[in-house]
């Protein structure tokens, strides 16, 4: 899995790799070559603007120009700052560059004409606001830009402008993505996004394993010649009152269509009566009190429970969720089943730390993620991963970046969301998915990541603009 490194990660992989005999001024060399490669595969000799930082990132500025040049191309080099401060390896490669160095504001004067715009003015290690008129300069050319790291104004950790940020057609980064290339709005904000290859070393993790990646395609159970419906993982999905009973078997349809060799609904008799007229190879089983729900799941074939979708955000639901945290060999706590403890957090993760059960997952999205945990702040790999330490649970955090993230700290954002599942029942689905892939004996962690994946590439396999839930489900 392509590992994801935060811009103080990134920092020590660039000194370990100088440490073990990389110079820093090939590192910076190698960065600009790259840029360059990318430039000359998508772009026709044209006049170019390289906008260059006093730090890292103009460095690799200057080496774009000196290179650009040596092929022919017009180019300008316009510093935001004082060429006699620069300091460094920028300094350095700044020497190597044999044509003027503009202002800013002489960029501004000599728009015209085809043009392309290299913005190397500051890379993801930004900490503090970018100024204005640098990004309003910009846009106004209204020509493309290519971005060195990340967009000048992108906050590499959070995916969030610094008071504002450039907008680039592609980003060149380096070694590895950064939060910001998979985070939105970030991943909005770099346009198409290359990782290249700049000579360090891959060993490099030896010294500080990564805990953050890119979600990609899993693996999924294998099924025997010899199996049966129960070895192929048998899946309970809780059922809301009698007018709510549609969440519920959109999860139990999504259970089975990932897998799950037997799946039930269970719920009052009331809604079971509504469900056995829209059901056939989904069973069902009655189911009043939390004493009864526990019975059920005392059948330790039963891998798999999901209770949430349409539930109530009642007393009721929170009695039915602490049975099934002291009886389930693992639980997915969705919509209701998370939002009934609202006021009364404490006791849920209580529950989950006394059960000591590594597969229970919650699957908030933000509007139910605020509500659970009011206090978190930061970006939204560092509240899933806070919120899965607090609560004991492994925390998949929904959205177009979702990120599962364990009480280990291990994290991942998924990279193939689709606007398709912005619909009613979407979450339902997911969460079905996921329960029916516990069902078939996958890790909780494994699980949730897995279930983000296929979920979002249901949607981006429908062809149709736009979709209904039930959609997502046929293509699975």
């Amino acid at each position: 899995m392509p590992e994801i490194l935060t811009p103080e990660e990134m920092y020590r992989a660039d000194a370990l790799a100088i440490s073990s005999g990389v110079p820093s001024l090939t590192l910076m060399e190698n960065a600009g070559k790259a840029v360059v490669a990318e430039i000359l595969k998508r772009y026709t000799k044209r006049r170019v603007a390289v906008i260059c930082g006093p730090g890292n990132n103009g460095g690799d500025g200057f080496v774009v120009a000196r290179l650009l040049k040596a092929k022919k191309w017009p180019v300008a080099v316009y510093l935001e700052g004082n060429r006699n401060a620069l300091t460094g390896d920028c300094a350095a490669m700044a020497k190597r560059w044999m044509g003027p160095v503009g202002s800013f504001d002489d960029f501004e004067k000599n728009i015209g004409g085809p043009m392309l715009i290299v913005d190397a003015i500051y890379g993801a290690g930004l900490n503090r606001d970018f100024p204005g008129r640098l990004a309003d300069g910009i846009h106004g050319a209204g020509m493309p830009v290519v971005s060195i790291d990340v967009p000048s104004g992108l906050d590499g950790l959070t995916g969030e402008p610094r008071h504002c940020s450039v907008k680039a057609d592609l980003t060149v980064t380096f070694f590895r993505k950064k939060p910001a290339h998979v985070l939105y709005p970030g991943r909005s904000i770099c346009g198409e996004i290359v990782v290249a290859d700049i000579g360090i070393p891959d060993r490099v993790f030896e010294d500080f394993g990564s805990r953050l990646f890119e979600n990609v395609q899993p693996d999924l159970p294998e099924r025997g010649i010899d199996a049966h419906k129960y070895s192929n993982g048998a899946a309970l999905i809780y059922s809301g009152p009698a007018l709510q009973t549609g969440a519920a078997r959109l999860a139990a349809w999504a259970a089975a269509r990932v897998g799950a060799g037997v799946v039930s609904l269970c719920g009052s008799q009331d809604a079971l009566a509504v469900h056995a007229a829209h059901v056939t190879s989904i069973m069902l089983k009655a189911c009043d009190t939390p004493d009864e729900l526990g019975k059920l799941l005392d059948d330790k074939r039963i891998k798999g429970f999901c209770i949430g979708p349409a539930a109530g955000a009642n007393a009721a639901t929170e009695e039915m969720v602490a049975s099934a945290i002291g009886h389930a060999a693992s639980v997915v706590l969705d919509a209701d089943g998370l939002t009934c403890f609202a006021m009364r957090r404490d006791r849920l993760f209580d529950l989950i730390f006394r059960r000591k059960c590594p597969s229970i997952i919650m699957t908030p999205h933000e509007g139910e993620f605020a509500r659970l945990f009011p206090d978190l702040t930061g970006s939204k790999i560092e509240r899933a991963r806070a919120a899965a330490q607090m609560s004991g649970a492994i925390v998949l955090l929904k959205g177009p970046d979702t990120v599962i993230a364990h009480p280990d700290r291990r994290a991942m954002v998924n990279i193939n969301g689709s606007a398709k599942l912005a619909t009613a029942g979407s979450g339902d689905v997911l969460a079905g998915i996921i329960t029916g892939l516990l069902a078939q004996g996958m890790d909780g962690f494994d699980a949730a990541c897995a279930a983000a994946w296929l979920h979002a590439d249901a949607a981006n396999r429908i062809i149709r603009r736009t979709i209904i839930a039930e959609d997502l489900i046929e293509a699975l």
